[in-house]
């Protein structure tokens, strides 16, 4: 079988699968779309394959500082296409110490001390002392407090802008997830699980449309049955949801670093 790679191809798929052209489906154009949109917004909120994690990399501005947040709505993959950001999950602390610049910095004297060749020198009182630190940073300072919402697209960095802490030039590093973008990503449309949502979707919205005309008996004594149509859709969906929860949902750490 073809793989699925466009919306067009994906719509057609799912007709297909509830008879079509064989059997007419009484299902609006536009209906279908937004049956496909439900499907992919679902696919996208819970399954594993929806998010991507990336490192949002920005110089701060002086926009920044009076506006004492970060605006994500604009954020741009390698291809110059606009992601969305769905959460935040830590901003990397802005720090001289980090990079070993500092000559009176404990880490930079314990590097100079300590790792002065590595071929001969033991590195685990290196690592030991590094987690010691690492443990007494977060016991003291703690991790940069961060604040974001998916509607509003606005990264809220709860520090001291415009001071030391986050200087005009300094650089901001994020660590976000963001949906996967079907129009980047064709592949997506070939999802086996999003495949039988969507047809689920569909049907689901010709049973009720069918529901309308309930007992109407069409010419050669044909009588429509919406509600057997319905139904059976309902079923369908309550069980793809099911197995989103068992099978393909994201484990609660991806969201809770």
């Amino acid at each position: 079988m073809a793989t699925i790679t466009t919306r067009a191809n994906f719509k057609q798929y799912c007709l297909r699968r509830l008879g079509f052209p064989v059997i007419e489906i009484n299902v609006d154009d536009d209906q279908v779309e937004d049956r496909i949109d439900d499907a992919l917004q679902y696919w996208q909120d819970y399954h594993f394959d929806g998010l991507q994690k990336i490192y949002y990399v920005k110089g701060i501005q002086q926009t920044d500082i009076n506006q004492k947040y970060i605006n994500l709505s604009n954020v741009l993959d390698a291809s110059n296409n606009t992601m969305e950001i769905v959460g935040v999950t830590r901003v990397f602390p802005i720090t001289d110490s980090q990079a070993g610049v500092n000559m009176f910095d404990l880490r930079y004297q314990l590097r100079l001390n300590e790792l002065y060749d590595f071929t001969s020198a033991s590195y685990i009182n290196y690592t030991l002392t590094q987690q010691h630190l690492r443990s007494l940073e977060l016991m003291f300072t703690g991790e940069v407090p961060i604040r974001f919402q998916r509607h509003m697209q606005k990264l809220f960095i709860d520090w001291s802008w415009g001071s030391k802490q986050a200087e005009l030039g300094d650089v901001i590093v994020a660590e976000c997830y963001a949906s996967i973008n079907p129009d980047v990503y064709g592949r997506v449309w070939n999802d086996r699980w999003m495949k039988e949502y969507a047809t689920a979707l569909i049907k689901r919205m010709w049973g009720n449309n069918l529901k309308k005309f309930a007992g109407l008996q069409l010419p050669g004594s044909v009588t429509l049955n919406g509600d057997r149509i319905f139904q059976e859709a309902i079923d369908e969906i309550a069980k793809l949801e099911q197995q989103m929860q068992t099978e393909y949902g994201a484990p609660l750490e991806f969201m809770m670093n």
